[in-house]
């Protein structure tokens, strides 16, 4: 097969193209990767097809050369390949190792609604959840909950009601499961409730309560982080946290759980009084009654490790 820049310079010749324009085509047409694809459409171009394509065939080596000498680009985060059109080459840009990265990265961080949570758990993972006897069943409980969700999606599978001191990795944990799920293409909204409640209450002005609770209520995975942290009027008790509760409930929609309490103490220390000091022990049982039927109980122990 006759050399494919001879060819071209012969056709250049033949159509008395200037000294520049052949000087420039001419490194184009020397170029290995430019080579590689007319020598592999050779039965699909013709001499003057490939002429016509010159404009595209010295885009591509442009932006490839500037690509690899870590330039600016026509298109940033992306690399120039060349494909056959209808006889007449054409420069298609695909995503370059790093930009796919990128795109994965920011679409995992869309399926992690993380509402007033800690920076902590946007890269919360399993391998970096410190495993020891005290939180062994913690982990081994989250595991099983996404291999068993990840088999089944359409039946109910019941969350985890974490507990434990500060600083044991309950809401690490929780993030950790958020962006593991989000691996799988889950999506995951984190609730620290005590801020919840604050931001609700001041949602009532805009009249916006009932369209974030809506968000909340109705999420494919809710995690509810620090429940009893702080005491609750009986609006938030009832008509914020009972709401989401019962919806999740009667849904079946998986639901987790981190607590200071276990869930004999949310129920008798929390739940039953209210801010004004009211006991009402019956609205907190029926609430314990939708925690556990959402999530199985699970103790955490060991150091506060926010202090080290």
């Amino acid at each position: 097969m006759e050399n494919i820049s001879e060819s071209m310079k012969r056709y250049m010749d033949q159509h008395q193209l200037n000294a520049n324009y052949q000087k420039l085509m001419n490194s184009v047409y020397q170029d290995a990767d430019v080579q590689a694809f007319l020598k592999a459409n050779a039965d699909q171009l013709n001499a003057e097809q490939i002429d016509r394509s010159s404009a595209k065939l010295y885009e591509y080596v442009n932006e490839r050369n500037k690509l690899a000498a870590g330039e600016t680009t026509f298109a940033p985060g992306y690399e120039p390949k060349l494909v056959l059109n209808d006889h007449l080459v054409e420069v298609s840009y695909q995503p370059t190792d790093a930009q796919k990265a990128k795109l994965k990265q920011a679409a995992l961080k869309r399926r992690v609604n993380a509402i007033m949570m800690p920076k902590l758990i946007k890269n919360a993972t399993f391998d970096h959840f410190i495993n020891d006897p005290d939180r062994a069943q913690a982990l081994q409980a989250a595991v099983a909950f996404i291999e068993a969700y990840s088999k089944d999606s359409k039946h109910f599978h019941q969350g985890l009601y974490l507990y434990g001191s500060f600083g044991v990795g309950k809401t690490y944990l929780l993030g950790a499961i958020a962006n593991q799920l989000a691996d799988m293409g889950v999506k995951t909204t984190l609730v620290h409730f005590p801020s919840f409640a604050v931001e609700m209450k001041n949602a009532i002005a805009s009249n916006q309560v009932a369209g974030r609770l809506d968000d909340v209520k109705q999420a494919q995975i809710l995690m509810i982080d620090d429940i009893g942290a702080d005491a609750m009027s009986a609006w938030v008790r009832d008509d914020i946290l009972g709401v989401i509760l019962e919806y999740r409930m009667q849904n079946e929609l998986p639901t987790f759980f981190s607590s200071n309490f276990s869930m004999q103490q949310l129920e008798t220390e929390h739940l039953a009084e209210t801010q004004k000091g009211d006991v009402e022990p019956l609205k907190a049982k029926r609430l314990m009654e939708r925690i556990r039927f959402l999530a199985q109980e699970i103790e955490m122990i060991g150091e506060n490790r926010r202090q080290k």
